[in-house]
């Protein structure tokens, strides 16, 4: 068994679809996990906001668009007006809950992770009845019913040890070798839908090769493989053919659009090959994470956008030792808060943080709790790995470089956003 991962940016419109078809060719054995289409999971979250600000016509008008989207990809791949009962279906229902939900703040996380669901559930749906339709016969499989999470909603952890049964279950028996399903969602204890955190998907397709003992894991990406830097910002970025599973996992916690970083454990346990390949041509070889590689010879470049530096200080301007280290952290673990870099002296904690629905609860929380708290906003995280003389003075300098982080290979900086 091999594990595709299609993104939402491979499959946005009708030729999109027809390309995954391409490259699925004559495979057999295959388990395909596919986002939501293009900008869909942004037009949910809109849906929700009017959920949740009580305005039932902008939730609407979003539903709206969102349903004449993917109509006129369904149009385009059936070369005519037609209609899938199953997709309908899912738009009924999500129509459902804006005119009906009861909508109270304390479930606004739970009601988030309802509405965004069926973004995955129908570009899944879509591409199933397209590839049937195309002539490859697949089952298309509900993840609710197979990914089960903890009881938490917006960024859940899955149970492996409960998924797997699940997983194998809803498998067995079939006719199909192609098995198809959302990326990004799951199923608490309880029955409720839960989300696994933006960019997920690639973390339900390393938990399903984990699983299922898979042979391989392929993500397919707009792109020819991993490249040392964002083309968009470093014109000057180059391909990088092989890296390792621990090279890996410290690029994607810096931030390196990668890979998500939750989704390299479960391939490392099992020894598991990634492959991040190019969608738009299957015949070149992208880049290949394993267990053992060469060494990296290139900088590689990681801006980590959507940043805010906490500056946080004892009001009796005792030294940050480990029992002030100890509250303050227990705070922004209880606000889900991840520090992306940590700088302390004698008497300040200053933290990167990414901007978050959190953030102004945590920092009020701190301050009750006897601490001074800066808040700087529009901020970036610059790392540098492999960095050069020409790099440190390009990049390290200038008044917009609030802190400066360096080891013998490494620099990061946190910078005003420009």
């Amino acid at each position: 068994m091999k594990v595709y991962k299609f993104g939402g940016a491979s499959v946005r419109n009708a030729d999109g679809v027809r390309n995954l078809h391409k490259i699925i060719g004559e495979e057999q054995h295959l388990f395909i996990i596919v986002s939501a289409m293009g900008k869909t999971t942004n037009a949910l979250e809109r849906v929700f906001a009017g959920v949740q600000q009580g305005d039932r016509a902008a939730a609407q008008e979003a539903v709206d668009g969102l349903r004449q989207y993917h109509a006129e990809i369904i149009d385009d791949l059936w070369h005519g007006p037609t209609h899938l009962a199953s997709v309908d279906g899912f738009f009924s229902e999500l129509e459902r809950i804006v005119a009906e939900t009861d909508y109270r703040p304390e479930d606004a996380e739970l009601w988030y992770d309802t509405i965004v669901a069926f973004g995955e559930l129908i570009s899944t749906t879509i591409i199933s009845e397209y590839l049937r339709f195309a002539g490859t016969p697949n089952r298309w499989l509900d993840m609710r019913q197979c990914m089960r999470t903890e009881q938490r909603h917006k960024d859940a952890a899955v149970d492996m040890e409960a998924s797997a049964p699940l997983l194998r279950q809803v498998m067995a028996g079939a006719d199909e070798t192609i098995f198809i399903g959302q990326g990004f969602i799951g199923g608490a204890p309880d029955g409720s839908t839960t989300t696994l955190g933006r960019e997920g998907s690639d973390y339900s397709a390393a938990v399903v090769a984990n699983l299922l003992d898979a042979e391989s894991m392929s993500v397919w990406k707009d792109v020819d493989g991993v490249l040392n830097a964002d083309p968009k910002i470093f014109p000057d970025a180059v391909q990088i053919a092989e890296l390792n599973y621990l090279d890996t996992i410290e690029l994607a916690y810096s931030g390196a659009q990668i890979i998500h970083p939750k989704t390299i454990k479960p391939l490392q346990n099992k020894h598991i090959p990634l492959y991040v390949r190019p969608f738009g041509d299957k015949r070149k070889p992208g880049t290949v994470i394993r267990g053992m590689s060469a060494p990296v010879q290139v900088p590689i470049l990681i801006l980590k956008k959507d940043q805010v530096l906490l500056t946080i200080r004892s009001r009796d301007f005792s030294f940050v030792l480990e029992e002030k280290f100890s509250a303050i952290f227990s705070l922004l673990e209880r606000f889900r808060l991840k520090a992306n870099l940590i700088h302390n002296s004698a008497v300040n904690l200053s933290l990167c943080v990414d901007e978050t629905w959190h953030i102004d609860e945590a920092v009020e929380a701190l301050r009750t709790a006897g601490f001074d708290v800066m808040k700087t906003d529009r901020m970036e995280l610059l790392t540098i790995r492999g960095y050069t003389t020409e790099l440190w003075e390009k990049y390290a300098r200038g008044p917009q470089v609030f802190i400066r982080q360096s080891t013998q290979s490494t620099v990061r900086i946190v910078r005003k956003r420009g």
